[in-house]
């Protein structure tokens, strides 16, 4: 599957790289959240409701956080792919950042995360296996991909940035609109709101 990307995060151990994709109208959510529930190891990933990462960094500042705190012994969830889940949270509710953050069975755009804890674990075999699991239109991991999904408004409010200043470019109902189509003070907007986003998750990692 040309579109899952493989990325190692230096300086973090380079025996983890983790594996990402991102599906759109996705036809089997609620499957994929049973196996969560039940606790299928075969389907041991971070899956993500894509409405609510703003872009590529946004996501990989929580992988980040995630495997740091993994390879540390510092983990506040069941494994490292509820804790990306998780580290995506402003706050420390494991609970709420599921709601808010995890998949549903409303859920249409999905971005999945597999981190390579065991040499098993390759490229290829989660490639061979999100094919047969995923029933979705994959798409390539990219900012442009990513902004066309977001709920830029859902997003300040769960980080509670509504009282900053900036204009976003509009999405009407049903239109994705990326950074591309918007104005020079729009693409400014994203990117303030991206580092206000970053700061959030750092800071919460630290506590």
């Amino acid at each position: 599957m040309a579109s899952l990307k493989t990325i190692s995060l230096a300086p973090l151990n380079p025996s983890y790289p983790v594996h990402v994709a991102l599906y759109r109208d996705l036809q089997n959510a609620p499957f994929l959240r049973q196996q969560l529930i039940s606790g299928n190891s075969d389907f041991e990933y971070a899956f993500i409701d894509a409405r609510m990462v703003l872009s590529c960094n946004h996501i990989l500042a929580a992988i980040y956080r995630a495997v740091q705190d993994y390879t540390h012994k510092r983990l506040k969830s069941n494994n490292v792919h509820s804790e990306i889940v998780f580290a995506l949270s402003p706050n420390n509710n494991i609970a709420e950042a599921f709601r808010k953050f995890g998949i549903t069975d409303a859920t249409k755009d999905l971005l999945v995360v597999k981190a390579s804890t065991a040499p098993e674990i390759t490229h290829d075999t989660v490639a061979q296996h999100l094919e047969k699991a995923i029933e979705g239109i994959p798409c390539e991991f990219n900012d442009e991909n990513l902004h066309a999904t977001s709920r830029y408004d859902e997003i300040k409010k769960i980080y509670k940035l509504n009282s900053m200043n900036v204009k976003l470019p509009h999405k009407p109902d049903g239109v994705s609109v990326g950074p591309a189509a918007g104005s020079a003070e729009e693409i400014d907007g994203l990117r303030r709101i991206e580092t206000s986003i970053l700061g959030s998750i750092a800071l919460r990692g630290a506590n």
